[in-house]
């Protein structure tokens, strides 16, 4: 009998110790013993460690287990393969019923169909978290609310339980939150150091904002280039949440803030005004009250960008939800001194805590009005784009049929029809073929996201801008479009996968496979690596193919049979395999004597040499540019990168390269024998791509000999009033923006390009002359390049004097310099290839 009472007195022990933990986020509050809090599962209390990510997981897996008001599902997995997961919460009648719930959602947002009586729905609260590794509060805050959500005996527990289901996504980034929570917590004193100089509160190189490639996740719903975030949008829209939180930290000193943001010129120009001027009021009412009732300062219409549609706060504004971003001041760690004093990371937590516990009351009382503005915001944009004068925009890319299949896909990942076009058409100066383009048409109910993926906008509210200014996802994946008003419509794209090509039959000369597709590349290296001998063809000719005559681009790849290592029984099998892998339609020919042009044995025919890579990385570069290289490559191409850090260049030979990455930075740390080292290499037939700051950098030190554009004298105002500098200022730089740029077709750097005009990506003020020699600045703006983006006049007029790209030549060596964002956020398709040439063809670019 001693046994049962020693664990009863025990049970009672650790319930009351874990209400007395708790007890700072929840005074006064009652729970449910059975539910353990976080600090008695964990073993510590909230706040004293950065709790890492697998067990958050298992803690949300206890409340799985232990409640029938708790389910937690896998949605997908991080690159590092950590589970994405989502925690429902709602009271056992409704979890028995969530399927029924949850399609009575999908039919409040689909104005085809009748409209539920919303007073019998539940509110759908969608609690997001932690999309920042090293902003870590909110993960913590995401369990202590859950429990709350859980166990709390309090009146509006129990209310939002009976006509709520709250979705918990606690870390949108789990392989960055790790990545901090090591670094606190291996670098934590004890007693805590709250000096910001000491090591905790310092990363290093690149820190755990960014996921495994360095990517910022908070840029992602829209591009979806990551599992993270096509598992999140996935999920998403099997939902369509009433409400949406996006939690974030900022600066030590800061407070802390929600929304609404600045009004007009941080908001999306697509969500309706009814959004930013009554439900966002609405909202923030509630968020005052929490934290007026703890004493926490905050602020509210400033500088926070909701603009873009990518971010966590965004993209449910287009989706007829709200969206919410919150701003807690960090501790970088476990204490840091700021100008109010200490501020401790169990401090930052609470403050999250309280404003999901805000949202969740604020969207409880507005459960109706909230599913109201939800079918009115299907409604209204079913209504809008019938109205709209474009009707329907036509896309497609004749010359590159993945490129074209990756951007229907993408649209329908975002939930918008795509239909075929069922005629050769000609419009807005493009040619768009039947059964290689297709129809968007803009009376439907994703009309908002239709105008975010292909609308041009120059004209804004404001001239300073917190990330990209212009998003055109028609223009990033390089896509020929224009306005079709009297398009007839074909049947709408369902299954989107790819006919695949037959292979030619019997005995061939030589194979021959077109560069114009995106994955051509990947195809070569993939040749290469199988150890088949791959060459590239310099000028445009016409051969007799398997197909009758067909002419080819400059930049074909050509595989000469008499010219191989492996059988010709094995380099077709092995061909064959890899032609089905990326898609690639291979040609063959009897003969190298071509129909016209150059023959396949020409001096203007080469060996294509094999990439032997290698990038700066580390302090001094930019980790967001270093991570969208690294991406590329190793998620287009499977090509391995040797990544070295900056500090270590001079234990590197470069000798033992063919190609060098520098991406934007400041490389003055590189010591005199390290940049004597690169000049001697480049000399002997180096290839360096450079981007942006880094061939200044290369200017500097005189490797290259580049002009820049003159800026003329200064017009600015010789005195204005303090309060104006950070907005005129802000002015002046070039606020992520797309150019149309005139490319010399013949140029190695356009191979696989079918067209003279390009839109390019450019987030930076850098103006450099187009070079001295007329051959080496094959990517020029046109003479009107503004697409969509924000940009000053004095700026544009400088952006009509520079250039996009220039090869510089160095000895038997050369220095390609990209000065816009060929690989820009992991979704610039189209101007992917031009830095993919420079890997593969720039022994071939002066």
């Amino acid at each position: 009998m001693k046994k049962p009472l020693l664990s009863l007195f025990l049970g009672i022990f650790m319930c009351l110790t874990s209400q007395a933990q708790e007890n700072y986020f929840f005074p006064g509050e009652t729970f449910n013993p059975n539910v353990p809090s976080p600090s008695e599962f964990l073993g510590y209390k909230i706040g004293d460690w950065h709790t890492r990510y697998d067990l958050i997981v298992k803690y949300f897996e206890k409340l799985d287990e232990l409640s029938e008001m708790a389910s937690l599902k896998t949605i997908g997995y991080t690159h590092e393969l950590r589970p994405k997961i989502i925690l429902t919460i709602a009271s056992e009648a409704n979890m028995g019923n969530l399927e029924e719930i949850r399609l009575k959602q999908l039919q409040l947002a689909d104005p085809s169909q009748p409209k539920p009586d919303v007073s019998t729905m539940p509110s759908i609260i969608h609690q997001g978290y932690g999309v920042h590794g090293n902003e870590p509060s909110s993960a913590e805050a995401a369990m202590l609310t859950a429990y709350w959500l859980l166990a709390s005996q309090s009146d509006l527990a129990k209310n939002l339980r009976e006509n709520a289901v709250v979705h918990f996504d606690p870390t949108v980034n789990p392989d960055g939150r790790d990545r901090h929570s090591h670094w606190a917590n291996t670098n934590k004193g004890f007693p805590p150091v709250a000096d910001p100089m000491d090591r905790e509160h310092n990363e290093v190189w690149p820190g755990g904002r960014t996921n495994h490639y360095w990517f910022d996740l908070n840029r992602d719903w829209l591009p979806l280039a990551h599992p993270e975030s096509q598992a999140k949008i996935a999920w998403y829209h099997t939902w369509y949440p009433n409400v949406t939180t996006d939690f974030h930290e900022m600066g030590t000193n800061s407070t802390y803030f929600f929304e609404p943001t600045k009004p007009y010129g941080s908001e999306n120009p697509v969500v309706p005004r009814k959004n930013y001027d009554d439900i966002n009021t609405r909202f923030a009412k509630y968020f005052s009250k929490y934290l007026d009732e703890i004493g926490s300062l905050y602020w509210t219409k400033e500088v926070f960008d909701n603009s873009y549609p990518g971010y966590g706060s965004t993209y449910p504004d287009i989706h007829g939800g709200l969206g919410l971003v919150f701003e807690q001041a960090s501790s970088r760690g476990h204490l840091q001194s700021s100008q109010r004093g200490d501020i401790s990371f169990e401090f930052t937590i609470r403050n999250h805590v309280r404003s999901s516990l805000a949202t969740m009351e604020a969207a409880l009382d507005n459960k109706n009005f909230m599913h109201d503005y939800l079918r009115e915001f299907f409604e209204t944009a079913v209504t809008e784009g019938a109205k709209d004068p474009t009707k329907n925009y036509v896309f497609g890319d004749e010359f590159d049929e993945n490129r074209n299949r990756m951007f229907v896909q993408f649209l329908m990942d975002h939930q918008i029809k795509v239909y075929e076009n069922t005629a050769d058409l000609s419009l807005g100066g493009y040619d768009f073929k039947k059964g290689k383009s297709w129809v968007v048409p803009t009376s439907q109910p994703q009309y908002r996201m239709v105008r975010t993926m292909f609308e041009e906008v120059t004209e804004f509210a404001d001239s300073v801008f917190y990330d990209a200014s212009t998003w055109t996802m028609a223009h990033a994946y390089g896509m020929p479009f224009a306005a079709g008003p009297s398009v007839k419509l074909g049947e709408q794209v369902i299954n989107n996968t790819p006919t695949p090509y037959e292979f030619p039959d019997g005995k061939a000369y030589a194979y021959l496979i077109d560069w114009s597709d995106y994955y051509a590349p990947k195809m070569l290296f993939d040749l290469q690596k199988a150890g088949i001998h791959v060459e590239i063809i310099n000028r445009p000719f016409t051969s007799q193919t398997q197909n009758g005559p067909r002419e080819f681009s400059a930049g074909t790849l050509m595989i000469p049979m008499g010219f191989q290592s492996l059988s010709e029984s094995n380099l077709v099998d092995e061909l064959k395999t890899l032609s089905m892998v990326n898609h690639q339609q291979v040609y063959a020919t009897s003969t190298g004597f071509n129909l016209e042009g150059i023959d396949l044995g020409s001096n203007l025919v080469g060996a294509v040499t094999q990439p032997k890579v290698i990038m700066v990385v580390g302090d001094g570069v930019s980790s967001y540019e270093a991570g969208e290289i690294w991406y590329l490559l190793d998620s287009e191409l499977g090509m391995p990168i040797t990544k070295v850090n900056s500090d270590q260049m001079g234990r590197v030979n470069l000798y033992d390269y063919n190609t060098l990455i520098l991406p934007s930075g400041n490389y003055n740390s590189f010591s005199e024998s390290v940049v004597n080292h690169l000049k001697d290499w480049i000399n002997r037939g180096g290839t360096v791509i450079s981007m942006k700051t880094a061939s200044l950098w290369l200017n500097q030190k005189e490797i290259i000999k580049e002009n820049m554009v003159a800026r003329g004298e200064s017009t600015d105002p010789k005195e204005l009033p303090f309060a104006e500098r950070s907005a005129f200022e802000g002015a002046k730089q070039v606020g992520g923006s797309i150019y149309m740029a005139r490319l010399d077709l013949t140029h190695p750097i356009t191979y696989g390009y079918n067209r003279e005009t390009l839109p390019v990506y450019r987030n930076n003020s850098i103006f450099v002359q187009p070079s001295k020699d007329k051959y080496l600045t094959p990517i020029r703006y046109t003479e009107n390049p503004l697409l969509g983006g924000y940009i000053s006049n004095k700026n544009l007029e400088l952006l009509k004097q520079s250039a996009s790209l220039i090869v510089s030549p160095v000895g038997r060596g050369r220095v390609i310099n990209f000065f816009d964002s060929p690989n820009f956020r992991g979704t610039w398709f189209g101007t992917n290839k031009l830095f993919l040439n420079a890997i593969f063809f720039g022994d071939k670019m002066d």
